[in-house]
């Protein structure tokens, strides 16, 4: 596998970028955030208890849901127009190895995570203490990184959009509710010391050791209680760091079999 190359990365991940910001990507995220607040106000009217509590968990969710759709959207669509415009080819024509091709896109998604986390964040500003605010978006810009590198590995792996996608969400969906199932699963409302039950549990807990624990991402909590402190982070970054890199070197294998 050929060096990684600094300056070829940067490159890639400039224009990544660029692309991004030129494509109004941004003007959609302002006009949700928008859109958000003002449902978050109205909503705030007809609630009769803790209209800040309601009105900082609804836009929490509101915006990450939002923020983890139209991020894998666009990682997905914009690899695929590059296939489709042969753009892959011409990159890789030139002395450039294809790490630094991924790398590259990875840290160029990356950057538009950290600008979609902070606009959130800063939209939260208006029902959340500002240190509550800051945690919430760092945690999802992390968790914003794995779905990006999720998304990429999926487009290499399944190179459909409405594949690509659907297994992003997929893996999103059930990393956020795969300890809700694993409660479920342990505790059944019948009782049963049947041998599926038995298979049940043991594969619900050998897929929930190897999906990143999302449900301790973003808590509706932190927004609502006031609860986060820089220690809930230090996980987060270990799981960030674990998952990012084992899915990337998934999708590097996934590139360089691929016959461009």
């Amino acid at each position: 596998m050929h060096e990684i190359k600094t300056a070829t990365v940067g490159a890639i991940a400039y224009y990544t970028l660029l692309e991004a910001l030129r494509n109004r990507l941004l003007w959609l995220v302002v006009g949700v955030l928008l859109a958000a607040f003002g449902l978050a106000e109205f909503l705030g009217d007809v609630a009769i208890t803790e209209t800040r509590e309601f009105q900082s968990g609804f836009m929490g969710a509101l915006l990450r849901a939002f923020a983890v759709f139209a991020l894998s959207l666009f990682v997905i669509t914009s690899i695929v127009r590059e296939f489709n415009d042969k753009g892959l080819e011409l990159v890789l024509s030139f002395p450039i190895p294809r790490s630094s091709y991924l790398v590259g896109k990875l840290l160029g998604f990356s950057a538009l995570a950290l600008i979609v986390a902070a606009a959130s964040g800063l939209c939260l500003l208006a029902y959340t203490p500002p240190f509550q605010a800051c945690l919430w978006a760092l945690s999802l810009a992390m968790e914003l990184f794995i779905v990006t590198a999720v998304s990429l590995l999926c487009l290499l792996t399944f190179t459909h959009v409405t594949v690509a996608l659907s297994a992003v969400m997929a893996f999103y969906l059930l990393s956020r509710s795969m300890t809700a199932i694993q409660l479920m699963g342990h505790f059944p409302v019948i009782g049963s010391d049947s041998f599926a039950q038995d298979a049940i549990v043991a594969f619900l807990d050998a897929l929930a050791f190897l999906l990143p624990e999302l449900d301790r991402f973003t808590s509706s909590e932190w927004l609502i209680y006031h609860t986060a402190g820089w220690q809930d982070l230090l996980p987060l970054v270990g799981q960030t760091i674990i998952y990012v890199g084992l899915i990337c070197g998934a999708a590097m294998f996934d590139l360089y079999r691929k016959s461009l």
